[in-house]
């Protein structure tokens, strides 16, 4: 069991290192000047999204296919609890996405307007963005913790994601953030957590 949770483990440190350098600032220059400004701009944001939800199955199959054994399963009633939070958090991922633009986020609104595309985005800090910093990584982990059974395949998993979550917020999209935002997020980052909401009354 131990051998499967480190191939799972590293599995995901291989998929979260790829989805990095894809989308790492340098690699985007050599991609951009590879394809020319105008093809990159229509159809990279979709190829990377393309690309990242296909080169996840191979890890999906790792999880379901390597042998494993259960730590836990809660009692059916604390399902009920359980899955209603996740479905919550499944639905505020959903949101997040939404406030910073589903179809930007999504690599469409490149691909069929791409001149709306090209146009300056502001910085999104309202709605769950204003509590935290990255609520799409803060939902996710609530989805993946909060699972009514948990299996030794499955814990690595979890633990793998975590980490992949919390180092490329913290390390990754926070510096191409502040580099892109500047003094506006550095402000941002004072005001507001980058994944645990504070306790007690929003700060303005």
């Amino acid at each position: 069991m131990i051998s499967s949770a480190l191939w799972i483990l590293a599995a995901m440190a291989a998929y979260g290192g790829l989805h990095s350098l894809l989308a790492s600032h340098g690699f985007k220059r050599r991609m951009e000047s590879w394809l020319g400004p105008r093809r990159y701009q229509r159809g990279y944001r979709l190829f990377f999204n393309v690309f990242a939800g296909l080169s996840f199955l191979p890890v999906l199959f790792l999880l379901v296919r390597l042998p494993d054994r259960p730590l836990y399963t809660l009692p059916f009633p604390l399902w009920i609890l359980t899955g209603a939070v996740q479905l919550a958090a499944l639905a505020g991922m959903a949101l997040a996405v939404q406030q910073t633009g589903a179809a930007n986020f999504l690599g469409l609104e490149q691909w069929f307007s791409p001149q709306r595309a090209a146009q300056p985005h502001s910085m999104t800090t309202g709605g769950l963005y204003a509590y935290v910093r990255h609520p799409i990584y803060t939902c996710g982990l609530i989805v993946l913790w909060l699972t009514p059974i948990l299996t030794v395949n499955l814990l690595a998993f979890n633990l793998g994601a975590t980490l992949y979550m919390t180092l490329g917020a913290a390390w990754f999209e926070e510096k191409k953030l502040a580099a892109e935002f500047g003094e506006a997020y550095a402000a941002y980052q004072k005001r507001v957590p980058m994944l645990i909401p504070r306790l007690g009354r929003r700060r303005g």
